[in-house]
């Protein structure tokens, strides 16, 4: 794993300019905050990759300034992701931040931000839904959809398609998957589905004999929100335990990072439906070129078939980045006042879909309704069934229902018909 992590810094730090003293004040510092410690640190790897990506798509300058990336590691906890945070601003004197990756670790930087005044932080992939929607911060931009909104169109999918009425949930105790859920049970319960049970795990679980153990039977199908390396051990025990049960996938518990993990336990997903924020055979012309972007970048053994949604949100969080500085001749004076109108006024052409922010510089985009199938060459990934467009945070409520409803937590939303 070290050597692993090793050759995606170097690989960074080929694509950025060597730091020369004389030099130094004329480049773009550009810190990054990744998961590449703990349970998640193969989704941070990957992140690392879709940066990589918009760092050659830009020939590593943008504003017309060499860029130099100052990578710092997280391991998924809100204190970590500070730290990790705390250092690129006060000690290494970064420019602007990309990052952090997960959930907690984005409502804890999103906090940190508000002593910052006058740094600029641009969210990685991090989908709790408090960030930008709980006392947001001025300087805080997040291009990507919260997990609510990559839960939108599942509930109604399986209740209308695959007749699942009842069903039970399992995931990580911690703000992402909160949200993950919310969005889930918030559509599945309005469709008229009832979920009887919801089972939490700590973030890093390792055994998950107790909680198979104790899954119901009297349910049509269980909703996993689990990924990295939990989603990996679950899935694993989950197949000694001789699980039969119809499964529901949480976006990261079949994103490429566990679609492509090593073993043969994964390939219970077969067959499974999820939601989040692209789809493997999405034909569209711009994430195709994307997709093979990724693959021209890295030989085959040291990325994953295709890009998973965390390539693809550290991607769209550099490149938002690189073209607004484009746009403005790099200028980041006066607090960096034209560099964050130009981020809350971008429409993002991303590959997996256009972007655009709303008041709160949270992202509004497409949501992608899928199916795990093996594609031609055998790979597990996730089939295009679905395309929900403008997606916004409310999930399409109007915004004073929906707040009444409460924010993510092991109990909200309530599992009712109407709000």
């Amino acid at each position: 794993m070290k050597k692993f992590l090793i050759s995606i810094f170097a690989g960074l730090a080929l694509l950025a300019t060597s730091v020369l003293p004389g030099f130094a004040a004329d480049k773009l510092k550009v810190g990054v905050v990744a998961t590449l410690e703990g349970t998640y640190t193969v989704l941070g790897e990957d992140g690392m990759r879709g940066l990589n990506v918009a760092l050659k798509k830009f020939g590593n300058k943008a504003g017309g300034r060499d860029i130099e990336i100052i990578i710092a590691a997280s391991d998924a906890s809100p204190d970590s992701a500070v730290r990790a945070v705390r250092k690129l601003v006060e000690q290494d004197k970064v420019d602007i931040v990309i990052g952090p990756l997960s959930g907690s670790e984005g409502i804890a930087v999103k906090d940190y931000a508000k002593s910052q005044p006058d740094m600029t932080f641009i969210n990685g992939i991090s989908g709790a839904q408090e960030t930008t929607f709980v006392n947001p911060s001025e300087n805080f931009f997040r291009f990507n959809m919260d997990g609510a909104q990559w839960s939108a169109g599942l509930g109604k999918y399986v209740f209308e398609k695959k007749g699942y009425k009842k069903v039970a949930t399992i995931g990580e105790d911690y703000s992402f998957i909160y949200t993950q859920v919310f969005g889930f049970a918030l559509e599945f319960c309005q469709a008229g589905g009832e979920i009887t049970e919801r089972l939490w795990v700590p973030l890093g679980t390792k055994d998950f004999a107790s909680i198979i153990a104790s899954l119901p039977d009297d349910v049509d199908a269980i909703y996993l929100g689990l990924g990295g390396g939990d989603a990996v051990n679950f899935l694993n025990q989950y197949l000694q335990a001789g699980g039969e049960a119809n499964l529901i996938g949480g976006t990261i518990m079949v994103d490429g990072t566990v679609l492509n993990s090593k073993g043969k336990a994964k390939e219970v997903l077969a067959g499974t439906p999820a939601s989040g924020p692209q789809a493997d055979t999405w034909d569209n012309e711009k994430w195709q070129a994307f997709v093979k972007a990724y693959q021209d970048a890295f030989p085959p053994e040291k990325r994953f078939p295709s890009p998973s949604l965390l390539a693809t949100g550290y991607y769209n969080a550099a490149t938002a980045a690189f073209t607004v500085l484009d746009n403005i001749g790099g200028d980041l004076s006066d607090g960096h006042k034209k560099f964050r109108a130009g981020l809350a006024s971008l429409e993002l052409d991303a590959p997996n879909g256009k972007i655009t922010l709303d008041a709160n510089r949270q992202a509004i985009g497409t949501n992608f309704v899928t199916e795990v199938v093996k594609d031609d060459k055998g790979n597990l990934v996730n089939k295009l069934v679905q395309i929900v467009p403008n997606v916004n945070q409310t999930m399409g409520m109007d915004p004073a229902v929906f707040k009444k409803i409460g924010n993510p937590a092991r109990d909200v939303p309530e599992c009712k018909t109407s709000y």
